[in-house]
Protein backbone atom coordinates (compact mmCIF):
# COMPACT_ATOMS: atom_id res chain seq x y z
CA UNK A 1 0.00 0.00 0.00
CA UNK A 2 1.29 3.51 -0.80
CA UNK A 3 2.16 6.33 1.57
CA UNK A 4 1.30 10.02 1.75
CA UNK A 5 3.82 12.68 2.75
CA UNK A 6 3.06 16.28 3.75
CA UNK A 7 6.03 18.67 3.75
CA UNK A 8 5.45 21.49 6.24
CA UNK A 9 8.04 24.13 5.22
CA UNK A 10 8.23 26.21 8.39
CA UNK A 11 10.62 26.24 11.36
CA UNK A 12 11.21 28.26 14.50
CA UNK A 13 14.92 28.65 13.69
CA UNK A 14 17.47 27.67 11.03
CA UNK A 15 19.62 24.79 12.30
CA UNK A 16 23.34 25.00 11.62
CA UNK A 17 23.47 21.81 9.56
CA UNK A 18 20.07 21.69 7.84
CA UNK A 19 19.62 21.96 4.07
CA UNK A 20 15.95 20.88 3.93
CA UNK A 21 13.53 23.40 2.48
CA UNK A 22 11.96 25.59 5.17
CA UNK A 23 11.23 29.20 6.14
CA UNK A 24 11.47 30.82 9.56
CA UNK A 25 8.79 33.31 8.47
CA UNK A 26 5.15 32.29 8.77
CA UNK A 27 4.03 34.97 6.32
CA UNK A 28 3.20 32.40 3.64
CA UNK A 29 1.69 29.79 5.96
CA UNK A 30 -1.98 30.28 5.03
CA UNK A 31 -1.49 30.35 1.24
CA UNK A 32 0.90 27.39 1.37
CA UNK A 33 -1.50 25.26 3.44
CA UNK A 34 -4.37 26.19 1.13
CA UNK A 35 -2.23 25.23 -1.86
CA UNK A 36 -1.32 21.90 -0.23
CA UNK A 37 -4.99 21.04 0.24
CA UNK A 38 -5.66 21.91 -3.40
CA UNK A 39 -2.66 19.90 -4.59
CA UNK A 40 -3.86 16.88 -2.62
CA UNK A 41 -7.31 17.07 -4.17
CA UNK A 42 -5.82 17.38 -7.65
CA UNK A 43 -3.30 14.54 -7.35
CA UNK A 44 -4.89 11.91 -5.12
CA UNK A 45 -5.92 9.98 -8.23
CA UNK A 46 -2.25 9.14 -8.83
CA UNK A 47 -2.56 6.57 -6.04
CA UNK A 48 -5.22 4.73 -8.07
CA UNK A 49 -7.64 4.35 -5.14
CA UNK A 50 -5.26 2.16 -3.16
CA UNK A 51 -5.49 2.32 0.64
CA UNK A 52 -2.85 4.34 2.46
CA UNK A 53 -0.57 2.40 4.81
CA UNK A 54 1.07 5.55 6.18
CA UNK A 55 0.79 9.32 6.38
CA UNK A 56 3.84 11.34 7.37
CA UNK A 57 4.10 15.00 8.39
CA UNK A 58 7.71 16.07 7.81
CA UNK A 59 9.51 19.33 7.31
CA UNK A 60 10.45 21.76 8.46
CA UNK A 61 8.71 21.52 11.79
CA UNK A 62 5.16 20.13 11.47
CA UNK A 63 4.53 20.51 15.21
CA UNK A 64 4.64 24.27 14.62
CA UNK A 65 1.17 24.00 13.04
CA UNK A 66 -2.00 24.14 15.08
CA UNK A 67 -4.04 20.97 15.59
CA UNK A 68 -6.82 22.36 13.39
CA UNK A 69 -4.39 22.93 10.52
CA UNK A 70 -2.99 19.41 10.79
CA UNK A 71 -6.50 18.00 11.18
CA UNK A 72 -7.74 19.65 7.98
CA UNK A 73 -5.00 17.94 5.96
CA UNK A 74 -5.81 14.59 7.54
CA UNK A 75 -9.55 15.06 7.05
CA UNK A 76 -8.96 15.87 3.38
CA UNK A 77 -6.90 12.69 2.95
CA UNK A 78 -9.55 10.56 4.66
CA UNK A 79 -12.29 12.04 2.50
CA UNK A 80 -10.39 11.41 -0.74
CA UNK A 81 -8.88 7.96 -0.23
CA UNK A 82 -9.19 4.99 2.11
CA UNK A 83 -6.77 5.11 5.03
CA UNK A 84 -6.00 1.64 6.35
CA UNK A 85 -7.31 1.17 9.92
CA UNK A 86 -3.78 0.19 10.99
CA UNK A 87 -2.10 3.06 9.12
CA UNK A 88 0.91 4.68 10.76
CA UNK A 89 0.38 8.46 10.99
CA UNK A 90 3.59 10.21 12.03
CA UNK A 91 4.20 13.77 13.15
CA UNK A 92 7.72 15.17 13.41
CA UNK A 93 7.89 17.38 16.51
CA UNK A 94 10.36 19.63 18.24
CA UNK A 95 10.64 19.02 22.00
CA UNK A 96 9.62 22.60 22.79
CA UNK A 97 6.29 22.03 21.01
CA UNK A 98 5.45 18.98 23.12
CA UNK A 99 3.09 19.20 26.09
CA UNK A 100 0.43 16.97 27.59
CA UNK A 101 -2.13 19.15 25.84
CA UNK A 102 -0.50 19.01 22.42
CA UNK A 103 -0.07 15.25 22.62
CA UNK A 104 -3.72 14.78 23.54
CA UNK A 105 -4.76 17.03 20.66
CA UNK A 106 -2.53 15.19 18.17
CA UNK A 107 -3.96 11.85 19.26
CA UNK A 108 -7.49 13.21 18.88
CA UNK A 109 -6.96 13.85 15.14
CA UNK A 110 -5.38 10.44 14.57
CA UNK A 111 -1.63 10.86 15.04
CA UNK A 112 -0.29 7.43 16.04
CA UNK A 113 3.46 8.09 16.09
CA UNK A 114 5.61 11.08 17.11
CA UNK A 115 9.16 11.61 15.89
CA UNK A 116 11.08 13.81 18.33
CA UNK A 117 13.91 15.91 16.90
CA UNK A 118 16.15 15.66 19.96
CA UNK A 119 19.53 15.65 18.12
CA UNK A 120 21.50 15.98 21.39
CA UNK A 121 21.00 16.01 25.16
CA UNK A 122 23.80 18.56 25.56
CA UNK A 123 22.84 22.23 25.92
CA UNK A 124 26.21 23.26 24.50
CA UNK A 125 25.66 21.12 21.40
CA UNK A 126 22.08 22.34 20.99
CA UNK A 127 23.20 25.97 21.12
CA UNK A 128 25.82 25.28 18.44
CA UNK A 129 23.17 23.55 16.29
CA UNK A 130 20.91 26.60 16.79
CA UNK A 131 18.09 24.36 17.94
CA UNK A 132 14.99 25.96 19.46
CA UNK A 133 14.92 23.66 22.52
CA UNK A 134 17.22 22.78 25.41
CA UNK A 135 18.19 19.51 27.06
CA UNK A 136 15.63 19.86 29.86
CA UNK A 137 12.84 20.26 27.30
CA UNK A 138 14.11 17.16 25.48
CA UNK A 139 13.91 15.01 28.60
CA UNK A 140 10.49 16.36 29.50
CA UNK A 141 9.19 15.75 25.97
CA UNK A 142 10.40 12.14 26.04
CA UNK A 143 8.67 11.55 29.37
CA UNK A 144 5.41 12.97 28.05
CA UNK A 145 5.53 11.10 24.75
CA UNK A 146 6.34 7.81 26.49
CA UNK A 147 3.22 8.23 28.64
CA UNK A 148 0.90 9.45 25.88
CA UNK A 149 -0.42 6.06 24.77
CA UNK A 150 0.82 6.36 21.18
CA UNK A 151 1.28 3.24 19.07
CA UNK A 152 4.94 4.18 18.72
CA UNK A 153 7.43 7.00 18.97
CA UNK A 154 11.04 7.69 18.03
CA UNK A 155 13.87 10.14 18.61
CA UNK A 156 16.61 11.53 16.37
CA UNK A 157 20.23 11.88 17.48
CA UNK A 158 23.34 13.12 15.63
CA UNK A 159 26.89 11.79 16.00
CA UNK A 160 30.15 12.72 14.29
CA UNK A 161 29.94 16.20 15.83
CA UNK A 162 33.04 18.45 16.08
CA UNK A 163 35.26 17.12 18.84
CA UNK A 164 32.84 14.32 19.76
CA UNK A 165 34.42 11.37 21.57
CA UNK A 166 33.18 7.82 22.02
CA UNK A 167 32.61 8.66 25.69
CA UNK A 168 30.34 11.60 24.82
CA UNK A 169 28.42 9.55 22.26
CA UNK A 170 28.03 6.70 24.73
CA UNK A 171 26.60 9.12 27.27
CA UNK A 172 24.05 10.38 24.73
CA UNK A 173 22.95 6.82 23.96
CA UNK A 174 22.72 5.97 27.65
CA UNK A 175 20.36 8.90 28.24
CA UNK A 176 18.20 7.89 25.27
CA UNK A 177 18.01 4.24 26.26
CA UNK A 178 17.25 5.15 29.85
CA UNK A 179 13.89 6.49 28.80
CA UNK A 180 12.68 3.32 27.09
CA UNK A 181 12.62 4.55 23.52
CA UNK A 182 11.22 1.92 21.10
CA UNK A 183 12.94 3.44 18.06
CA UNK A 184 16.00 5.55 17.28
CA UNK A 185 17.17 7.30 14.12
CA UNK A 186 20.85 8.21 14.43
CA UNK A 187 22.63 10.18 11.72
CA UNK A 188 26.27 11.07 11.18
CA UNK A 189 26.70 14.81 10.73
CA UNK A 190 27.24 15.67 7.08
CA UNK A 191 28.25 18.98 5.54
CA UNK A 192 25.69 20.25 3.05
CA UNK A 193 26.16 23.27 0.83
CA UNK A 194 24.30 26.48 1.63
CA UNK A 195 24.30 25.78 5.37
CA UNK A 196 26.00 27.56 8.26
CA UNK A 197 27.94 24.36 8.91
CA UNK A 198 29.38 24.41 5.39
CA UNK A 199 30.65 27.95 5.94
CA UNK A 200 32.14 27.06 9.33
CA UNK A 201 34.03 24.11 7.86
CA UNK A 202 35.11 25.99 4.72
CA UNK A 203 36.53 28.88 6.77
CA UNK A 204 38.29 26.59 9.24
CA UNK A 205 36.17 27.62 12.23
CA UNK A 206 35.52 23.95 13.02
CA UNK A 207 36.68 20.54 11.86
CA UNK A 208 34.75 17.30 11.90
CA UNK A 209 35.98 13.90 13.10
CA UNK A 210 37.83 11.95 10.43
CA UNK A 211 36.33 8.87 8.77
CA UNK A 212 37.93 6.54 11.30
CA UNK A 213 36.41 8.30 14.31
CA UNK A 214 33.01 8.56 12.64
CA UNK A 215 33.13 4.84 11.81
CA UNK A 216 34.06 4.04 15.41
CA UNK A 217 31.05 6.02 16.67
CA UNK A 218 28.83 4.20 14.16
CA UNK A 219 30.05 0.79 15.33
CA UNK A 220 29.56 1.82 18.96
CA UNK A 221 26.01 2.83 18.10
CA UNK A 222 25.33 -0.60 16.58
CA UNK A 223 26.80 -2.35 19.63
CA UNK A 224 24.75 -0.34 22.14
CA UNK A 225 21.52 -0.87 20.20
CA UNK A 226 22.15 -4.62 19.93
CA UNK A 227 22.72 -4.82 23.66
CA UNK A 228 19.47 -2.95 24.25
CA UNK A 229 17.47 -5.24 21.96
CA UNK A 230 16.86 -2.74 19.14
CA UNK A 231 17.19 -4.14 15.62
CA UNK A 232 19.20 -2.25 13.00
CA UNK A 233 16.68 -2.65 10.20
CA UNK A 234 18.22 0.21 8.17
CA UNK A 235 21.68 1.82 8.31
CA UNK A 236 20.52 4.74 10.47
CA UNK A 237 17.39 3.24 12.05
CA UNK A 238 16.95 0.94 15.02
CA UNK A 239 13.70 -0.34 16.47
CA UNK A 240 12.13 -2.91 18.71
CA UNK A 241 9.96 -5.50 16.99
CA UNK A 242 6.67 -3.89 16.05
CA UNK A 243 8.15 -0.39 16.01
CA UNK A 244 9.89 -0.25 12.63
CA UNK A 245 8.80 2.88 10.74
CA UNK A 246 6.24 1.81 8.14
CA UNK A 247 6.48 5.00 6.10
CA UNK A 248 10.25 5.10 5.74
CA UNK A 249 10.45 1.35 5.20
CA UNK A 250 8.15 1.82 2.21
CA UNK A 251 10.64 4.33 0.76
CA UNK A 252 13.50 1.86 1.08
CA UNK A 253 11.46 -0.95 -0.44
CA UNK A 254 10.34 1.05 -3.48
CA UNK A 255 6.67 1.35 -2.55
CA UNK A 256 4.91 4.30 -4.31
CA UNK A 257 4.21 7.47 -2.33
CA UNK A 258 2.66 10.86 -2.95
CA UNK A 259 4.42 13.98 -1.68
CA UNK A 260 2.42 17.16 -1.07
CA UNK A 261 3.90 20.62 -0.38
CA UNK A 262 6.90 22.73 -1.40
CA UNK A 263 9.96 20.55 -2.24
CA UNK A 264 7.99 17.33 -1.59
CA UNK A 265 8.95 14.30 -3.70
CA UNK A 266 6.70 11.61 -5.16
CA UNK A 267 7.40 8.21 -6.72
CA UNK A 268 5.08 5.84 -8.60
CA UNK A 269 7.52 3.02 -9.34
CA UNK A 270 8.84 4.40 -12.63
CA UNK A 271 8.63 8.18 -12.33
CA UNK A 272 9.95 10.66 -9.78
CA UNK A 273 8.42 14.08 -9.32
CA UNK A 274 9.44 16.93 -7.03
CA UNK A 275 7.82 20.25 -6.26
CA UNK A 276 9.70 23.53 -6.40
CA UNK A 277 11.42 24.48 -3.15
CA UNK A 278 9.95 27.97 -2.93
CA UNK A 279 6.85 28.70 -0.87
CA UNK A 280 5.58 31.66 -2.87
CA UNK A 281 6.20 30.12 -6.30
CA UNK A 282 4.66 26.82 -5.16
CA UNK A 283 1.47 28.47 -3.87
CA UNK A 284 1.20 30.80 -6.89
CA UNK A 285 1.77 27.92 -9.31
CA UNK A 286 -1.09 25.91 -7.84
CA UNK A 287 -3.40 28.93 -7.63
CA UNK A 288 -2.71 29.87 -11.26
CA UNK A 289 -2.68 26.36 -12.70
CA UNK A 290 0.98 26.70 -13.69
CA UNK A 291 3.68 24.03 -13.53
CA UNK A 292 5.17 23.93 -10.03
CA UNK A 293 7.16 20.70 -10.29
CA UNK A 294 9.83 18.81 -12.21
CA UNK A 295 9.86 15.11 -13.00
CA UNK A 296 11.86 12.32 -14.59
CA UNK A 297 11.03 8.84 -15.83
CA UNK A 298 13.59 6.33 -14.62
CA UNK A 299 15.32 4.10 -17.14
CA UNK A 300 15.51 0.35 -16.42
CA UNK A 301 19.11 0.79 -15.25
CA UNK A 302 18.14 3.69 -12.99
CA UNK A 303 15.41 1.55 -11.41
CA UNK A 304 17.99 -1.16 -10.70
CA UNK A 305 20.31 1.42 -9.16
CA UNK A 306 17.48 2.77 -7.01
CA UNK A 307 16.82 -0.73 -5.67
CA UNK A 308 20.50 -1.16 -4.84
CA UNK A 309 20.90 2.24 -3.19
CA UNK A 310 17.87 1.92 -0.94
CA UNK A 311 17.56 -1.83 -0.51
CA UNK A 312 21.16 -2.45 0.54
CA UNK A 313 20.65 -0.01 3.41
CA UNK A 314 18.13 -2.37 4.99
CA UNK A 315 18.46 -5.66 6.84
CA UNK A 316 16.40 -7.31 4.06
CA UNK A 317 18.87 -6.34 1.34
CA UNK A 318 17.96 -6.76 -2.34
CA UNK A 319 16.55 -9.83 -4.04
CA UNK A 320 19.14 -10.69 -6.70
CA UNK A 321 16.57 -12.17 -9.09
CA UNK A 322 14.59 -8.89 -9.10
CA UNK A 323 17.59 -7.07 -10.60
CA UNK A 324 17.52 -9.12 -13.80
CA UNK A 325 19.92 -11.32 -15.73
CA UNK A 326 21.75 -8.38 -17.33
CA UNK A 327 22.66 -7.03 -13.90
CA UNK A 328 23.71 -10.43 -12.57
CA UNK A 329 26.04 -10.93 -15.53
CA UNK A 330 27.51 -7.42 -15.46
CA UNK A 331 28.03 -7.32 -11.69
CA UNK A 332 29.11 -10.91 -11.03
CA UNK A 333 32.79 -10.06 -10.51
CA UNK A 334 32.03 -7.07 -8.26
CA UNK A 335 29.59 -9.10 -6.18
CA UNK A 336 32.19 -11.83 -5.76
CA UNK A 337 34.73 -9.23 -4.68
CA UNK A 338 32.54 -7.90 -1.90
CA UNK A 339 31.54 -11.39 -0.84
CA UNK A 340 35.24 -12.24 -0.49
CA UNK A 341 35.84 -9.06 1.52
CA UNK A 342 33.01 -10.08 3.87
CA UNK A 343 31.22 -6.82 3.13
CA UNK A 344 28.33 -8.53 1.31
CA UNK A 345 26.66 -11.86 1.96
CA UNK A 346 24.17 -13.87 -0.03
CA UNK A 347 21.26 -15.09 2.06
CA UNK A 348 18.14 -16.76 0.62
CA UNK A 349 18.84 -15.26 -2.79
CA UNK A 350 19.28 -11.74 -1.40
CA UNK A 351 22.33 -9.46 -1.34
CA UNK A 352 22.74 -8.15 2.22
CA UNK A 353 25.42 -5.96 3.75
CA UNK A 354 27.45 -7.50 6.54
CA UNK A 355 28.20 -5.52 9.67
CA UNK A 356 31.57 -4.62 8.14
CA UNK A 357 29.91 -3.66 4.88
CA UNK A 358 27.54 -1.22 6.57
CA UNK A 359 30.49 1.16 6.92
CA UNK A 360 30.69 1.34 3.12
CA UNK A 361 27.04 1.07 2.07
CA UNK A 362 27.00 3.93 -0.45
CA UNK A 363 30.32 2.91 -2.01
CA UNK A 364 29.26 -0.72 -2.42
CA UNK A 365 25.94 0.29 -3.98
CA UNK A 366 27.62 2.71 -6.40
CA UNK A 367 30.19 0.08 -7.41
CA UNK A 368 27.31 -2.21 -8.35
CA UNK A 369 25.39 0.46 -10.27
CA UNK A 370 24.43 -0.21 -13.86
CA UNK A 371 25.80 2.38 -16.30
CA UNK A 372 23.70 5.19 -17.72
CA UNK A 373 22.40 4.46 -21.27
Amino acid sequence: MPGLYFHIPFCHKACTYCDFHFSTSLRTKEPVLAAMRKELRGRIGELQEQSLSSIYFGGGTPSLLGTKELGLLLDDARSLITVDPCAEITLEANPDDVSAGSLSAWRSIGITRVSLGIQSFSDQRLRWMNRSHNAEQSLRAIELVAQAGLASWTIDLIYGLPGMTIAEWDEQLTVALGHGMPHLSAYCLTVEKRTALHKQVATGQISLPDDGRQAAQFQHLIQRMEQAGLVQYEISNFGREGHFAKHNTSYWQGVPYLGIGPSAHSFNGTRRRWNMANNVRYADGIAQGAVYWEEETLTPNQRINEKLLTGLRTMWGVELASLGETFRTASKAMIQRYLALNELEMRDGRLILTRKGKNFADRIASDLFMPAP
